[in-house]
């Protein structure tokens, strides 16, 4: 395991209330780093900060949608004080799946705030201070929906794809400062969310990874970036560069009905 303590001695970690996210904060807690957990809903994450706390960590939890305006100035105050050395962005959730066409404009814009936007400033004010120190660690957690269109992740395709190359050039940017960038790109997994969202996680030949093994594989690659696929995705991402693109994405396409259900 990656020594942890080099990133320290705060992390902040956004979308940290459960599935992935939850499962980084245990195992940052168990490092001995002290924790900020950001998410939308406070019941699962004062759940997943009283588990942290018991391993002799203090930790602070913030309840805020990152794109609502004042969401992500309200984390800049609540961390104003501390000194954050690793920050992991884990809230770039799909919040809007129709077809484009069929889509409000303003939810596709929401996926836009949250994977971009809220995801941008953080970079900035947390990665600004770790330059100056010439330490610490910021990981972005992608999708294998960022390599090729989607049917119902138009958009969230396109954030994702963005999401990775934006990595890489952070990586490059930062890596004479001793600040560590890695996209962790993740596919199937099974958490609370992708489970609420009714996906069908027994498609034949279907690779669904384990939260707590994705989280472990992340800070374990964290020193090693750009980009890291997950869950022993690496082949199917190998094949999803293929140039014939036609071919990649309609054979894909015919997965993604199995996984998500041809009507919705």
């Amino acid at each position: 395991m990656t020594d942890l303590q080099n990133y320290g001695p705060w992390a902040v970690v956004a979308g940290g209330s459960e599935g992935v996210g939850a499962e980084f904060a245990r195992l940052l807690a168990a490092a001995g780093l002290n924790l900020v957990l950001l998410a939308r809903k406070p019941e699962p994450l004062h759940a997943t900060a009283e588990a942290c706390r018991r391993r002799g960590v203090e930790v602070r939890t913030v309840a805020v949608d990152l794109v609502a305006p004042a969401g992500v100035d309200e984390l800049f105050e609540a961390t104003a004080d501390l000194e954050v050395g690793l920050l992991i962005y884990n809230a770039g959730a799909n919040t809007c799946s129709e077809r484009f066409l069929d889509g409000d404009l303003a939810d596709f814009q929401k996926v836009i705030d949250l994977n971009v936007g809220a995801a941008l400033r953080l970079v900035q004010h947390y990665g600004r201070p770790m330059r100056d120190r010439r330490r610490g660690a910021i990981l972005l957690v992608g999708s294998m929906a960022g390599y090729l269109g989607s049917e119902r992740h138009t958009v969230y395709g396109g954030v994702k794809a963005f999401g990775r190359i934006f990595a890489e050039g952070l990586w490059l940017e930062l890596r004479d400062y001793n600040v560590h960038v890695l996209e962790l790109v993740l596919g199937v997994t099974r958490t609370p969310a992708m489970e609420r969202v009714g996906l069908n996680f027994d498609v034949p030949g279907l690779r669904v990874a384990d939260p707590a093994d994705v989280a472990r594989e992340g800070l374990e690659q964290l020193p090693h970036g750009p980009v890291y696929v997950a869950g022993g995705n690496a082949d199917d991402v190998e094949r999803r560069n293929h140039p014939d693109r036609a071919k990649v994405v309609l054979g894909t396409h015919k997965i993604m009905q199995k996984l998500i259900g041809g009507d919705r």
